[in-house]
């Protein structure tokens, strides 16, 4: 049997799960299991990044889509660093006002891995 890595934020037992449903660290809405729920490298595997967290499928396409993975790397491997990006921002803002388990299956990333 493998074991696998705990991915942060999905902890379905202990304390976590006494305090409700795990949040997005990007845009702070409770994460509903599902498909529109994902897990997100803050420094990307092709750049050395181990430790996966929970986010909304709809933020890591948004992340994937605006950042390339030299710069996702680089300068946005933090919430902080990620937030504080101006088109970030915005989408946040945005996304903000959907429900937690919205995605849009039509939207595609800009990048081609």
């Amino acid at each position: 049997m493998v074991a696998r890595r705990a991915v942060r934020g999905a902890e379905p037992f202990g304390p976590a799960a006494k305090a409700g449903p795990p949040v997005c660290p990007l845009c702070g809405r409770p994460i509903v299991p599902g498909p529109s729920a994902d897990e997100h490298h803050l420094v990307p595997v092709s750049e050395g990044g181990r430790d996966k967290v929970l986010v909304h499928r709809i933020c890591h396409r948004k992340i994937h889509a605006t950042f390339s993975e030299k710069e996702l790397a680089r300068e946005f491997h933090t919430w902080e660093a990620l937030r504080a990006h101006p088109e970030i921002a915005a989408f946040v803002r945005w996304v903000a006002g959907k429900p937690p388990e919205y995605y849009d299956r039509s939207v595609r990333p800009r990048r081609r891995r």
